[in-house]
């Protein structure tokens, strides 16, 4: 019996799972628990960058503090093209219309990579002008725009990684990205170390009592490392390696959605729908990447430790909202199916259901935060004066946590039944217009607290603003399938095997 019989054994698959019949809890958990883990393991690439650049120096942890929003920040603004491929497969999927999702899963593949081609290049040409605006400190600039140029000529390959993901999801297949998803972290936390440290007081060897090997492999080979610019070079040749082996997973259609190659020229008509849907969506991922950004203009005036903690901080809560993220995806993914299936009232008990757990769940969880603050932030550093500020920033904001849940889980169900514009604006109002003016007046009259208390206002009132939203008004009655996606789909060629 293989790894992948076991996991099945666990793991509904796509084949067995009907999310528009029966029960909500069963398929929606059912779903939520391959995605829990896929995000668990996607998060661990950031965990594992932060933890050796820790070890590394406190300037390359506050360097990646700046890195890291700058990288959410490229792939927001490509996210679109992710959402509206996830939408529009769920919604024919749901439909029962395979053909047609698999030309909305085959045009999606070609424009994501467009769109990450054109994306990549401005990172590399503009990454130092665009992180100048920030106000980082002359010690720390180099080291950023260096791990930028690398992350940035790279993009296509992370992107495309993040696409397949997001198709598969779509289809209801996601157990297939989560296994694609282990291995290629498995590759990037061997690789970190190395490329970061090279063999020379690289502390991987104390931890496996191996101390004098370093030195023969110094001299061996020479190497001796390339700092936070080692640490993405790991990044983007494991997700590269994690595309290609999503592109032929898609390609043989076995698993999941397939794509083939005779129905990916670009089609306009497909294209429009691509931006009618993803643009909203790409406005929701900006605001939220955006907004850390914001923030780093108003941290960058605090000394180097306030830097350390709000990094630290964002990576915890990067662990924390996995579930709600997971939860999220597949609210999304169960909304899109049930308004293809014609099923709105089963769509909007799947959003009530995932709202209500994510609001008790994440309660708890902010509940151990707020009374282990200095301890999980200890994890990354050593400097006492970062674990004190790190901690003060958890305390700050982690009894919030359920109503961030609340705003991702309806959230999900507005952009499955393809109103990601509602989706944005909800990011906007929460984000822009109310947690960066906090911030900003919180820091000019107690310092650093009154950023940290901003993040928990904004958050409560964030989940507040999405209940109210999805029980207002008529709009999921307006949700329809998006049926002029697929136009090309009968006249871009045959449908068997290419």
């Amino acid at each position: 019996m293989t790894v992948r019989d076991h996991l099945e054994a666990i793991f509904k698959s796509a084949d067995e799972l009907d999310l528009t019949e029966g029960g909500i809890a069963r398929p929606l958990i059912y779903l939520s628990i391959p995605l829990i883990i896929t995000n668990v393991l996607q998060v661990t690439y950031n965990l594992a960058d932060t933890f050796w650049l820790g070890q590394h120096s406190t300037t390359s942890l506050a360097a990646i503090s700046f890195a890291f929003p700058m990288v959410f920040f490229l792939i927001a603004l490509a996210l679109g093209v992710s959402v509206a491929g996830s939408v529009l497969v769920a919604q024919h999927t749901g439909a029962d219309n395979p053909e047609r999702a698999e030309y909305a899963a085959s045009q999606t593949i070609m424009y994501a990579i467009l769109a990450s081609l054109a994306l990549g290049a401005v990172g590399y040409v503009f990454a130092g002008d665009i992180l100048a605006l920030f106000g980082a400190e002359a010690d720390i600039e180099p080291l950023v725009t260096a791990y930028m140029e690398v992350y940035s000529v790279g993009l296509v390959a992370v992107f495309g990684f993040l696409v397949f993901l997001a198709l598969m999801r779509g289809y209801g297949d996601t157990v297939t990205p989560m296994l694609v998803m282990f291995g290629s972290v498995v590759l990037n936390i061997v690789l970190d170390p190395f490329l970061i440290f090279g063999f020379e007081g690289n502390p991987l060897f104390g931890y496996l009592g191996l101390r004098g090997l370093e030195g023969e492999l110094l001299a061996a080979t020479g190497y001796a490392g390339s700092g936070i610019e080692g640490a993405a070079i790991a990044t983007v040749f494991s997700r590269a390696l994690a595309f290609a082996v999503g592109l032929a997973i898609m390609f043989r259609g076995t698993h999941g959605v397939r794509i083939r190659l005779s129905q990916m020229k670009p089609d306009l008509e497909y294209a429009r729908k691509l931006v009618e849907i993803g643009t909203p969506a790409s406005v929701e991922g900006t605001a939220r990447a955006l907004s850390i950004n914001l923030l780093l203009v108003i941290i960058a005036m605090f000394p180097e430790t306030v830097v350390a903690a709000f990094g630290i901080g964002t990576r915890v809560f990067s662990v924390i909202f996995l579930p709600a993220i997971a939860f999220s995806q597949g609210i999304e993914t169960m909304t899109g199916q049930n308004i293809g299936a014609g099923k709105r009232e089963r769509a909007e008990r799947t959003n009530h259901f995932g709202a209500k757990v994510m609001l008790v769940t994440l309660t708890g969880l902010g509940a151990v935060v707020f009374l282990a603050a200095a301890p999980i932030v200890s994890v990354f550093t050593t400097d006492a004066a970062v674990v004190a500020e790190g901690a003060t920033f958890l305390r700050y904001t982690a009894l919030t946590f359920g109503f961030m849940g609340v705003m991702r889980a309806y959230s999900g169900g507005f952009r499955g039944a393809g109103k990601t514009l509602i989706a944005a604006a909800i990011s906007v109002l929460t984000l822009g217009v109310i947690r960066f003016p906090l911030a900003w007046f919180g820091a000019q009259a107690v310092g650093s607290n009154g950023v940290w208390a901003a993040f928990a206002v904004s958050t409560v009132i964030g989940g507040v603003i999405a209940y109210a939203w999805f029980n207002w008004g008529d709009w999921l009655d307006s949700a329809s399938v998006e049926t002029g996606a697929a136009v090309g789909a009968e006249s871009s060629g045959s449908v068997g095997d290419d």
